[in-house]
C-alpha cells in the first residue's frame, strides 16, 4: 500500500482540522462550538451534495449501471446488520448488538463527502448518481436492526408501532432532506446548479473543515466511553469496517463499477451512522446503551476511515482491478 495516499489524504485541511477538535479535548482546551451551528452546517452537507447529485444523475440518466449499484446498496444495507448481530451478541446483549449492528449497516453521509474530496484532489472521476445509494442505505439498516429487536429480544411486554418505526426511518430529517435535495437536483438540473453554484460549489469545502473540527471535539470526548468496553468494540469498529468494504469492492468489481464509484460505495459499506441511526435507537430501542454505538461509529470508525479506510479501500481497487 502506497504510504503517501494516506499522508495524502492525511494533511487535506479538511482532516487536519478534525484532529484540531481533537488535539483541542486532549490538551483541555476551551475550543466549543455552539450546538446549533454543527446542526445547521450538517444540514447544509446533506443540501450540497443531494442538490449535486440529482443535477449529476440528471445527465447520467437511469441505466443498468445506476440500478445495479442501487441495489446492491440497498442489499448491503440489510445484509451488514444481520451478520454484525451475531458477531456483537459474542459479548453483548440483544438490544446493545441490534443498535450497533444496525449503526454498522447505515451511512456517514460526512465520510462520503471526504472521500468525494480525496477522489476530487486525485482527479478520480466518480458519478453523481452514488448520492442515490448513500440516500437509500440509511433507513434499511434501522428496519433491520429494529426487527432483529422484536425476534430476539425475551421481553414479552415490549410492543412495536411499526407505523412510527417506518416513519422514523424514512422521514427523519438527514434521509428527508437528501432525497428532497437529490429530487430538486433532477428537476432543475444544469440551471439549478449555475444558480446556486455559489452557495452548494464555493462555499462546500469550508463547511466541511468547520463541520470536521466539531466532528473531533465530540470525537475526542467520546473515546472515554469506549473504556468500560475493552478491546472487543474497538476491534470491532476497526476490522469490521474493512469487512464489509471488502465486501463491497467484490460485489462492486463483480457489477463493473469504475474506480472512483466502487471507492465511494466501499466507503458507503466501511462507514457507521452517527447521527440518524442513534436518534432512531433513543426511541425505538431505549435499552440499548447510547455510549456505545454512538461512540464506536465517531470515535474509533469515523476517524479510522478518513484517515487510513479511504487511501486502504483505494489500494485494494487498484489491486482488484488492475
Amino acid at each position: 500500500m502506497n504510504a503517501n495516499l494516506i499522508v495524502s489524504n492525511i494533511l487535506n485541511p479538511p482532516v487536519l482540522f478534525f484532529f484540531l477538535g481533537m488535539i483541542a479535548v486532549l490538551v483541555k482546551s476551551d475550543l466549543e462550538i455552539p450546538p446549533p451551528i454543527p446542526k445547521l452546517f450538517s444540514l447544509y452537507l446533506l443540501l450540497a451534495i443531494g442538490f449535486k447529485g440529482g443535477v449529476e444523475l440528471t445527465k447520467s440518466g437511469i441505466n443498468q449501471q445506476v440500478v445495479l449499484t442501487i441495489l446492491a446498496a440497498i442489499m448491503m444495507a440489510c445484509a451488514v446488520p444481520l451478520y454484525t448481530f451475531f458477531i456483537l451478541r459474542l459479548k453483548l446483549d440483544t438490544y446493545d448488538s441490534a443498535a450497533i449492528a444496525a449503526t454498522y449497516g447505515s451511512i456517514s453521509a460526512v465520510t462520503f463527502i471526504t472521500a468525494s474530496a480525496f477522489l476530487t484532489e486525485l482527479g478520480m472521476p466518480f458519478d453523481g448518481f452514488m448520492v442515490a445509494a448513500l440516500a437509500l442505505m440509511e433507513s434499511p439498516a434501522i428496519i433491520v436492526g429494529l426487527i432483529l429487536v422484536n425476534f430476539f429480544a425475551r421481553d414479552e411486554n415490549r410492543e412495536f408501532v411499526w407505523s412510527e418505526v417506518l416513519r422514523d426511518a424514512f422521514l427523519n430529517s438527514s434521509v428527508f432532506l437528501l432525497v428532497g435535495s437529490l429530487i430538486i437536483g433532477v428537476l432543475t438540473g444544469e440551471h439549478g446548479w449555475e444558480v446556486l453554484s455559489p452557495f452548494t460549489q464555493q462555499m462546500f469545502y469550508g463547511v466541511l473543515t468547520f463541520f470536521l473540527l466539531d466532528m473531533g471535539l465530540v470525537a475526542a470526548r467520546r473515546i472515554k466511553d469506549l473504556q468500560k468496553t475493552g478491546l472487543f468494540l474497538i476491534s470491532f469498529a476497526i476490522l469490521i469496517p474493512i469487512l464489509n468494504a471488502g465486501v463491497g469492492l467484490l460485489i462492486a468489481r463483480a457489477i463493473d463499477m469504475s474506480q472512483g464509484n466502487a471507492l465511494l460505495f466501499a466507503v458507503l459499506c466501511a462507514s457507521a451512522s452517527y447521527i440518524a441511526v442513534p436518534a432512531a435507537m433513543r426511541l425505538t430501542v431505549p435499552e440499548a446503551n447510547p455510549s456505545l454505538y454512538v461512540s464506536t461509529a465517531l470515535a474509533v470508525t469515523f476517524p479510522f476511515n478518513i484517515t487510513v479506510g479511504i487511501p486502504l479501500y483505494l489500494y485494494g481497487i487498484n489491486l482488484l482491478w488492475n
